[in-house]
Protein backbone atom coordinates (compact mmCIF):
# COMPACT_ATOMS: atom_id res chain seq x y z
CA UNK A 1 0.00 0.00 0.00
CA UNK A 2 1.16 3.46 -0.38
CA UNK A 3 0.61 6.51 1.65
CA UNK A 4 -2.04 7.70 -0.21
CA UNK A 5 -3.80 4.65 0.63
CA UNK A 6 -3.20 3.45 4.16
CA UNK A 7 -3.64 -0.20 4.93
CA UNK A 8 -6.74 -0.65 7.57
CA UNK A 9 -7.18 -3.23 9.36
CA UNK A 10 -10.75 -4.52 8.77
CA UNK A 11 -11.86 -4.55 12.90
CA UNK A 12 -10.31 -1.15 12.64
CA UNK A 13 -11.93 0.29 9.84
CA UNK A 14 -15.42 -1.22 11.48
CA UNK A 15 -14.33 0.39 14.95
CA UNK A 16 -13.48 3.89 12.82
CA UNK A 17 -16.64 3.81 10.84
CA UNK A 18 -18.76 2.75 14.12
CA UNK A 19 -17.77 6.14 15.70
CA UNK A 20 -18.14 8.19 12.58
CA UNK A 21 -21.66 7.00 12.23
CA UNK A 22 -22.59 7.70 16.12
CA UNK A 23 -21.03 11.15 15.29
CA UNK A 24 -21.43 14.08 18.33
CA UNK A 25 -19.38 16.69 19.10
CA UNK A 26 -15.40 17.27 18.19
CA UNK A 27 -13.56 17.08 20.79
CA UNK A 28 -12.07 20.35 20.42
CA UNK A 29 -15.72 21.85 20.58
CA UNK A 30 -16.76 20.57 24.15
CA UNK A 31 -15.98 21.75 27.51
CA UNK A 32 -13.51 20.78 29.48
CA UNK A 33 -15.81 18.56 31.41
CA UNK A 34 -17.38 16.77 28.39
CA UNK A 35 -14.27 16.12 26.88
CA UNK A 36 -12.93 14.56 29.97
CA UNK A 37 -16.70 12.38 30.49
CA UNK A 38 -16.18 11.62 26.68
CA UNK A 39 -12.59 10.01 27.12
CA UNK A 40 -14.09 7.76 29.87
CA UNK A 41 -17.08 6.96 27.74
CA UNK A 42 -14.80 5.59 25.11
CA UNK A 43 -12.52 3.53 26.64
CA UNK A 44 -15.56 2.18 28.69
CA UNK A 45 -17.01 1.01 25.48
CA UNK A 46 -14.05 0.19 23.29
CA UNK A 47 -11.30 -1.70 26.05
CA UNK A 48 -11.69 -5.23 27.51
CA UNK A 49 -12.57 -5.55 30.95
CA UNK A 50 -10.35 -5.23 33.70
CA UNK A 51 -8.46 -8.42 35.00
CA UNK A 52 -9.08 -9.66 38.26
CA UNK A 53 -6.12 -8.74 40.58
CA UNK A 54 -4.84 -9.87 43.88
CA UNK A 55 -4.39 -5.72 45.02
CA UNK A 56 -5.64 -3.13 44.02
CA UNK A 57 -5.12 -0.20 46.39
CA UNK A 58 -5.04 3.81 45.73
CA UNK A 59 -2.50 5.17 48.03
CA UNK A 60 -0.73 9.03 47.42
CA UNK A 61 2.97 9.70 47.38
CA UNK A 62 4.49 13.52 48.02
CA UNK A 63 4.85 15.64 45.02
CA UNK A 64 5.98 19.28 44.27
CA UNK A 65 2.56 20.53 45.09
CA UNK A 66 0.80 18.39 47.27
CA UNK A 67 0.21 14.68 46.87
CA UNK A 68 -0.14 12.14 44.42
CA UNK A 69 -2.38 9.65 43.74
CA UNK A 70 -1.38 6.33 42.58
CA UNK A 71 -2.84 3.23 42.15
CA UNK A 72 -1.10 0.15 43.32
CA UNK A 73 -1.87 -2.93 40.89
CA UNK A 74 -0.41 -6.64 41.57
CA UNK A 75 -1.46 -10.43 40.95
CA UNK A 76 -0.09 -11.36 44.36
CA UNK A 77 -0.61 -10.33 47.52
CA UNK A 78 3.39 -10.41 48.53
CA UNK A 79 6.34 -9.72 46.37
CA UNK A 80 10.38 -10.63 46.77
CA UNK A 81 12.03 -7.53 45.54
CA UNK A 82 12.18 -6.72 42.15
CA UNK A 83 11.20 -4.56 38.94
CA UNK A 84 8.20 -2.71 39.57
CA UNK A 85 6.29 -0.89 36.66
CA UNK A 86 5.30 2.55 36.59
CA UNK A 87 2.63 3.65 34.40
CA UNK A 88 1.56 7.14 33.27
CA UNK A 89 -1.24 7.85 31.46
CA UNK A 90 -2.68 9.18 27.76
CA UNK A 91 -5.03 11.40 27.51
CA UNK A 92 -2.86 14.80 25.87
CA UNK A 93 -1.61 15.45 29.25
CA UNK A 94 -6.06 17.15 29.73
CA UNK A 95 -8.38 14.43 29.94
CA UNK A 96 -6.92 11.28 31.07
CA UNK A 97 -7.30 9.67 34.63
CA UNK A 98 -6.43 6.75 36.83
CA UNK A 99 -9.73 5.59 35.81
CA UNK A 100 -9.20 5.68 32.07
CA UNK A 101 -6.45 3.43 32.01
CA UNK A 102 -7.61 1.25 34.59
CA UNK A 103 -8.25 -1.58 32.40
CA UNK A 104 -4.97 -1.67 30.35
CA UNK A 105 -3.14 -1.31 33.73
CA UNK A 106 -4.74 -4.61 34.87
CA UNK A 107 -3.89 -6.19 31.84
CA UNK A 108 -0.18 -5.06 31.72
CA UNK A 109 0.25 -6.11 35.53
CA UNK A 110 -1.46 -9.30 34.60
CA UNK A 111 0.98 -9.91 31.58
CA UNK A 112 4.04 -8.70 32.68
CA UNK A 113 3.50 -10.25 36.40
CA UNK A 114 4.87 -7.80 37.99
CA UNK A 115 3.31 -4.88 40.72
CA UNK A 116 2.12 -1.86 38.71
CA UNK A 117 1.95 1.28 40.21
CA UNK A 118 -0.59 4.08 37.66
CA UNK A 119 0.57 8.00 38.59
CA UNK A 120 -2.47 10.41 38.88
CA UNK A 121 -0.57 13.50 37.66
CA UNK A 122 -1.83 16.88 37.67
CA UNK A 123 -3.78 18.01 34.64
CA UNK A 124 -3.75 20.66 32.00
CA UNK A 125 -5.17 23.33 31.58
CA UNK A 126 -5.70 24.07 35.36
CA UNK A 127 -1.69 22.81 35.94
CA UNK A 128 0.07 23.51 32.74
CA UNK A 129 3.25 22.33 31.58
CA UNK A 130 5.73 21.11 33.44
CA UNK A 131 3.56 20.14 36.42
CA UNK A 132 2.61 16.70 35.40
CA UNK A 133 6.10 15.53 34.48
CA UNK A 134 7.24 17.50 37.18
CA UNK A 135 4.72 14.84 39.34
CA UNK A 136 5.68 11.74 37.02
CA UNK A 137 9.46 12.59 38.11
CA UNK A 138 8.36 12.80 41.95
CA UNK A 139 6.09 9.96 42.15
CA UNK A 140 8.75 7.28 40.23
CA UNK A 141 11.74 8.64 42.58
CA UNK A 142 9.28 7.86 45.67
CA UNK A 143 8.74 4.29 44.10
CA UNK A 144 12.32 3.61 43.26
CA UNK A 145 13.38 4.42 46.85
CA UNK A 146 11.08 0.99 48.30
CA UNK A 147 9.28 3.25 50.60
CA UNK A 148 6.66 1.36 53.55
CA UNK A 149 3.43 2.35 52.16
CA UNK A 150 3.80 0.77 48.55
CA UNK A 151 5.21 -3.07 50.47
CA UNK A 152 7.02 -3.73 47.47
CA UNK A 153 10.97 -3.71 47.62
CA UNK A 154 11.91 -1.86 43.74
CA UNK A 155 15.20 -3.32 42.50
CA UNK A 156 15.04 -1.42 39.36
CA UNK A 157 11.53 0.79 37.56
CA UNK A 158 10.02 0.15 34.15
CA UNK A 159 8.52 3.09 32.79
CA UNK A 160 5.65 2.71 30.74
CA UNK A 161 2.91 5.31 29.34
CA UNK A 162 0.58 6.03 26.13
CA UNK A 163 0.51 9.05 24.35
CA UNK A 164 1.34 11.86 26.48
CA UNK A 165 1.99 9.37 29.05
CA UNK A 166 4.56 8.35 26.34
CA UNK A 167 6.09 11.54 26.33
CA UNK A 168 6.27 11.42 30.04
CA UNK A 169 8.20 8.08 29.99
CA UNK A 170 10.75 9.25 27.98
CA UNK A 171 11.42 12.65 29.62
CA UNK A 172 11.69 10.79 33.23
CA UNK A 173 14.24 8.62 31.93
CA UNK A 174 16.51 11.35 30.42
CA UNK A 175 15.45 13.46 33.75
CA UNK A 176 16.80 10.31 35.86
CA UNK A 177 19.78 9.85 33.78
CA UNK A 178 20.84 13.47 34.86
CA UNK A 179 19.98 12.91 38.46
CA UNK A 180 20.13 9.06 39.48
CA UNK A 181 16.82 7.58 41.47
CA UNK A 182 17.38 4.78 44.28
CA UNK A 183 16.94 2.52 41.80
CA UNK A 184 17.85 2.80 37.92
CA UNK A 185 15.38 2.64 35.06
CA UNK A 186 15.94 -0.70 33.33
CA UNK A 187 13.19 -0.57 30.76
CA UNK A 188 11.38 2.35 29.34
CA UNK A 189 8.49 2.17 27.00
CA UNK A 190 6.65 4.95 25.28
CA UNK A 191 3.63 3.65 23.54
CA UNK A 192 2.96 6.06 20.53
CA UNK A 193 4.08 9.15 22.37
CA UNK A 194 4.80 12.79 21.31
CA UNK A 195 8.54 12.69 21.01
CA UNK A 196 9.20 15.79 18.65
CA UNK A 197 7.04 17.99 17.67
CA UNK A 198 3.72 17.08 15.27
CA UNK A 199 2.80 20.33 14.57
CA UNK A 200 3.91 20.52 10.70
CA UNK A 201 4.35 16.28 10.28
CA UNK A 202 3.52 14.56 7.27
CA UNK A 203 1.34 12.00 9.36
CA UNK A 204 -0.47 14.78 10.95
CA UNK A 205 -1.76 16.23 7.84
CA UNK A 206 -2.08 12.86 6.50
CA UNK A 207 -4.45 11.47 9.54
CA UNK A 208 -5.86 14.87 10.48
CA UNK A 209 -9.59 13.96 11.06
CA UNK A 210 -11.55 9.89 10.88
CA UNK A 211 -8.25 8.50 13.02
CA UNK A 212 -9.65 8.22 16.82
CA UNK A 213 -7.27 11.40 17.69
CA UNK A 214 -7.54 14.28 14.77
CA UNK A 215 -5.33 17.07 14.35
CA UNK A 216 -7.99 19.66 16.29
CA UNK A 217 -7.52 17.51 19.20
CA UNK A 218 -3.69 17.77 19.29
CA UNK A 219 -4.13 21.45 18.58
CA UNK A 220 -6.91 21.39 21.72
CA UNK A 221 -4.16 19.50 24.00
CA UNK A 222 -1.15 21.69 22.66
CA UNK A 223 -2.85 24.85 23.83
CA UNK A 224 -3.91 23.61 27.00
CA UNK A 225 -0.74 22.01 27.87
CA UNK A 226 1.44 24.90 26.86
CA UNK A 227 4.29 22.94 26.87
CA UNK A 228 7.31 24.91 26.04
CA UNK A 229 9.33 23.90 22.64
CA UNK A 230 12.36 24.65 23.57
CA UNK A 231 12.31 21.93 26.86
CA UNK A 232 13.22 18.41 26.62
CA UNK A 233 10.14 17.52 29.21
CA UNK A 234 7.82 19.24 26.70
CA UNK A 235 9.88 18.00 23.59
CA UNK A 236 11.91 14.65 24.52
CA UNK A 237 13.44 14.31 21.04
CA UNK A 238 15.66 17.71 22.46
CA UNK A 239 17.45 15.53 25.39
CA UNK A 240 20.38 13.60 25.40
CA UNK A 241 19.58 9.73 23.81
CA UNK A 242 23.13 8.75 24.43
CA UNK A 243 22.09 7.72 27.70
CA UNK A 244 18.78 6.19 27.17
CA UNK A 245 17.66 3.18 29.11
CA UNK A 246 16.61 -0.32 27.34
CA UNK A 247 13.79 1.14 25.62
CA UNK A 248 10.73 -0.29 23.28
CA UNK A 249 8.45 2.06 21.53
CA UNK A 250 5.37 1.43 19.86
CA UNK A 251 3.64 3.20 17.06
CA UNK A 252 0.63 3.04 15.23
CA UNK A 253 0.65 3.13 11.15
CA UNK A 254 -2.36 5.58 11.28
CA UNK A 255 -1.51 8.10 14.20
CA UNK A 256 -1.57 11.88 13.39
CA UNK A 257 1.76 11.90 15.82
CA UNK A 258 3.33 8.83 14.07
CA UNK A 259 6.12 10.42 12.60
CA UNK A 260 6.93 11.79 15.93
CA UNK A 261 7.78 8.56 17.31
CA UNK A 262 9.31 7.73 14.38
CA UNK A 263 11.98 10.34 14.96
CA UNK A 264 12.62 9.55 18.69
CA UNK A 265 13.33 5.71 16.79
CA UNK A 266 15.69 7.40 15.19
CA UNK A 267 17.40 9.74 17.85
CA UNK A 268 17.69 6.32 19.45
CA UNK A 269 19.53 4.68 16.67
CA UNK A 270 21.71 7.77 16.20
CA UNK A 271 22.81 7.13 19.27
CA UNK A 272 23.63 3.67 19.57
CA UNK A 273 20.56 3.03 22.07
CA UNK A 274 19.57 -0.12 22.87
CA UNK A 275 15.66 -0.23 21.88
CA UNK A 276 13.12 -2.24 19.90
CA UNK A 277 10.89 -0.21 17.68
CA UNK A 278 7.53 -2.02 16.65
CA UNK A 279 4.86 -0.04 14.25
CA UNK A 280 1.60 -1.71 14.28
CA UNK A 281 0.27 -1.82 11.34
CA UNK A 282 -3.33 -0.85 10.05
CA UNK A 283 -4.46 0.67 13.69
CA UNK A 284 -5.14 3.88 15.35
CA UNK A 285 -3.30 6.47 18.01
CA UNK A 286 -5.27 4.65 21.34
CA UNK A 287 -4.71 1.35 19.76
CA UNK A 288 -3.92 0.16 23.28
CA UNK A 289 -7.48 0.97 24.82
CA UNK A 290 -9.57 -0.10 22.09
CA UNK A 291 -9.25 -3.99 22.83
CA UNK A 292 -12.78 -5.12 23.15
CA UNK A 293 -14.03 -2.85 20.36
CA UNK A 294 -10.69 -4.05 17.80
CA UNK A 295 -10.23 -7.92 19.15
CA UNK A 296 -6.76 -7.60 16.81
CA UNK A 297 -5.58 -4.79 19.35
CA UNK A 298 -4.92 -6.86 21.70
CA UNK A 299 -2.12 -9.25 20.07
CA UNK A 300 -0.69 -5.63 19.59
CA UNK A 301 -0.59 -5.36 23.40
CA UNK A 302 0.58 -8.18 23.85
CA UNK A 303 3.56 -7.74 21.30
CA UNK A 304 4.97 -5.19 23.57
CA UNK A 305 4.71 -7.44 26.23
CA UNK A 306 6.95 -9.79 24.61
CA UNK A 307 9.07 -6.80 23.69
CA UNK A 308 9.48 -5.98 27.38
CA UNK A 309 10.29 -9.59 28.49
CA UNK A 310 12.92 -9.69 25.95
CA UNK A 311 14.28 -6.66 27.04
CA UNK A 312 14.30 -7.13 30.28
CA UNK A 313 16.00 -10.53 29.90
CA UNK A 314 17.26 -12.00 33.69
CA UNK A 315 16.15 -8.69 35.54
CA UNK A 316 12.55 -9.89 35.26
Amino acid sequence: MTETTPYIRPDMKAFLDALTAMGGPALADMSLAEARASYVALHGMADRPARTMAVIRDLTCPGPAGDIPLRLYDTRESREPGPVITFYHGGGFVIGDLDTHHSLCTEIATLMDLPLVAVDYRRAPEHPFPAAIEDCEAATRWIASSPEALGRAATGIITIGDSAGGTATIAVGQLFAKDAAAVPVVLQVPIFPLASDAIGSASLEQFEDGFVLSKAAIEFFDAAYAADRSDPRGFPILGDHTSAPPTVLATASLDPIRDSGRDYAKALADAGADFTFLEMKGVTHSFTNLRQAVPSTQGDLERVIAAMKLMLGDAS
